[in-house]
């Protein structure tokens, strides 16, 4: 019940990282859109999805 307590908060991040970054290196993949600066579909999802899920958890709205 604590580690539940303990990541939370942190949930908009865990949500950008676990579930948007995979959609969206699928995306890219299945579209055919390349990766920019050199970077993996994953690398560019991870960033995406990361920076995404900061701005929801420290802006409070994913929109």
């Amino acid at each position: 019940m604590e580690l539940l307590k303990a990541i939370y908060p942190w949930g908009p991040l865990l949500f950008g990282l676990g579930f948007l970054a995979p959609v969206i290196a699928a995306l890219m993949t299945n579209l055919g859109v390349q990766a920019p600066l050199g970077l993996t579909e994953i690398q560019t999802g991870l960033i995406v999805g990361g920076t995404w899920g900061l701005v929801a958890k420290f802006g409070g709205r994913w929109i």
